[in-house]
């Protein structure tokens, strides 16, 4: 598997710098988690209440970003010592960001197997979005994923 799903090139320096100007005016919302515990859930209280701030909430691929997030925000815990920072950006695409203090990127686990629990995140992340990826951000990196607004406003509605 892959580290970037798509060649979507990002300019140098900032990883939220884009090579083209988004034809939607990005809306962008952070949240510290350094040394917080419940890492996970607070993300996902933070995503759910930008959503629907967003009014990007109330579709089943609102609800695969919530597992998006879910999933980036434990991936960091797990692996890379805790999430730092989870930062969310709006414009033609929801842009995922986790920013954590180790160098490492990530990799996939081989050898899950289905139905039992474990090393299935990154497929998970993959499946999710429409690409997604890890850019060096100093002491650590970020890994971000990506998920087209319009396929948030129209999709499905989630039943309830």
């Amino acid at each position: 598997m892959n580290s970037v799903k798509s060649s979507a090139s990002q300019a140098e320096g900032s990883p939220h710098q884009r090579t083209r100007p988004p034809s939607t005016p990005v809306r962008r919302r952070l949240l510290a988690l350094a040394g917080a515990r419940g890492q996970v859930a607070k993300g996902r209280d933070f995503t759910r209440r930008a959503l629907r701030d967003w009014e990007l909430d109330g579709t089943e691929t609102s609800a695969d970003a919530l597992l998006l997030v879910s999933e980036l925000v434990a991936n960091a815990a797990l692996h890379a010592g805790g999430c730092q920072y989870l930062a969310l950006s709006r414009g033609d695409v929801l842009r995922v960001e986790v920013f954590d203090a180790s160098p490492e990127p990530p990799r996939p686990r081989f050898g899950a197997r289905p139905g039992a629990p474990g090393n299935h995140g990154l497929r998970i992340v993959d499946r999710l979005c429409e690409r997604w990826g890890t850019e060096a951000h100093a002491p650590g990196k970020v890994v971000w994923a990506e998920i087209g607004t319009s396929r948030l406003v129209a999709g499905s509605p989630v039943r309830r």
